[in-house]
């Protein structure tokens, strides 16, 4: 499994330069660490932030599982989707208000046929709230089926 968590990961992460606003790091409550964060007061309604995963090493013909934990903190705080680089149109996920502020997991089965999935974009919506954060953390990706909870 690939660690690609923002504090120690290997991974090569990439801000979108054609996006709307840029994810920052926010320290973690318990201090090990950052995540990445988009505050709800970023922004105008609608505007978009993105940033990428580039993926130079998978296999072609094998499948992988996305873990990660996110967190939709605050009233009409936004969505927070996940594009895949080959299937452009299309979230393969989609969040766009919690219950509570906790953090929750996130699992995407990516199947690689003939073309390979050479990055994974996390774009963050602003919403209408003005308080709370999206938020993105602990992005692992394993080979194989994403397994049962």
């Amino acid at each position: 499994s690939v660690d690609c968590s923002f504090s120690r990961g290997v991974c090569d992460w990439k801000q979108d330069a054609d996006d709307d606003f840029d994810w920052n790091p926010a320290d973690r409550d318990r201090g090990e660490g950052y995540y990445m964060a988009v505050p709800a007061f970023v922004g105008h309604k609608k505007d978009m932030g993105r940033l990428k995963l580039l993926l130079t090493d998978l296999k072609p013909k094998s499948s992988y599982c996305l873990i990660f934990s996110y967190r939709l903190a605050g009233e009409r705080v936004g969505k927070l989707r996940v594009f895949l680089a080959n299937k452009k149109t299309a979230p393969v996920w989609e969040q766009n208000k919690g219950k509570d502020e906790r953090w929750r997991t996130g699992k995407i089965e990516i199947f690689q046929g003939a073309e390979t999935t050479n990055s994974i974009t996390f774009e963050s919506e602003r919403g209408k709230g003005k308080t709370g954060e999206i938020g993105v953390d602990n992005v692992v990706l394993t080979s194989g089926l994403c397994p049962e909870d």
